[in-house]
C-alpha cells in the first residue's frame, strides 16, 4: 500500500517532473514570506546553499503541521558573480537579466526537503553550473517573443525543458535539478519509506 505524497509547491514544473514520473501526489501549497527568510539569512551572512534549504523546509514545514503524509518542499536560488539573485519581476528586467548573463556562468543551488507530521524527515542538496553562449541580439529578440512572460516563471529567466535550453553552450549537474526538483534522490527515499513500488 503506498502512502499519501503531498507536494507543497505551486510548480507547474515540478508537477511535470512528478507526473511524468508516474507518482500519485496532491499538491498543497502554502504561502511563506519568502523574502523575509532570505533577506533574515542574508543579514546574518548565512551559507546561500542554507537559504535555498531553508526556504525548501518552511514551504514543507507549513504544509505538514496540517497534513499527514509525505510532504515535499523545494527552492531553487541562482548565483552569480556572489551574487543572489530573485525572479526576474518584468519581461524587461528579463531581457536585462538574460544579456547580464550572456557569455557567463551561473550556478543553481537546489534542496528539497521532506516533512512527515510536522517533522523534517529528510533533505537533499544539489548544485549545477551552467554557461549561457554568447547568443546574438537576434536570437535574444526572438527567444524573448517567443517566451514572453514565461521569462518571469524561473530565476534564471529560462525554461530549460524548453527554447532556454538553446541560451546554453554547457551544463554540469542534473537535469530534474535544473528544473528545480531533484527527482532520482527523493523517489529513492520515497522507495525506502515503502510511499511508493520498490
Amino acid at each position: 500500500m503506498t502512502a499519501r505524497i503531498i507536494l507543497a509547491s505551486g510548480s507547474a514544473i515540478r508537477r511535470q517532473i512528478l507526473d511524468g514520473a508516474g507518482i500519485d501526489y496532491e499538491v498543497i501549497a502554502k504561502p511563506i514570506d519568502e523574502a523575509a527568510i532570505k533577506d533574515s539569512m542574508l543579514a546574518q551572512n548565512a551559507r546561500l546553499q542554507d537559504i535555498a534549504d531553508a526556504l525548501a523546509e518552511a514551504k514543507s514545514m507549513r504544509v505538514s503541521r496540517h497534513e499527514a503524509g509525505f510532504v515535499i518542499g523545494a527552492d531553487q536560488i541562482m548565483v552569480m558573480d556572489d551574487q543572489l539573485y530573485d525572479k526576474p519581476k518584468s519581461v524587461k528586467e528579463a531581457r536585462e537579466r538574460l544579456i547580464a548573463m550572456r557569455g557567463k556562468t551561473h550556478k543553481l543551488i537546489g534542496a528539497v526537503v521532506i516533512c512527515e507530521n510536522g517533522q523534517t524527515v529528510w533533505r537533499h542538496m544539489s548544485k549545477t553550473t551552467l554557461t549561457m553562449r554568447d547568443f546574438s541580439d537576434d536570437f535574444l529578440d526572438y527567444y524573448i517573443k517567443s517566451e514572453g512572460d514565461l521569462l518571469t516563471q524561473s530565476v534564471g529567466a529560462y525554461r530549460f525543458e524548453g527554447l532556454g535550453s538553446q541560451l546554453f553552450s554547457d551544463v554540469k549537474g542534473d537535469f530534474f535539478s535544473i528544473l528545480g526538483l531533484s527527482l532520482l534522490p527523493v523517489l529513492d527515499y520515497l522507495r525506502m519509506r515503502g510511499a511508493i513500488l520498490s
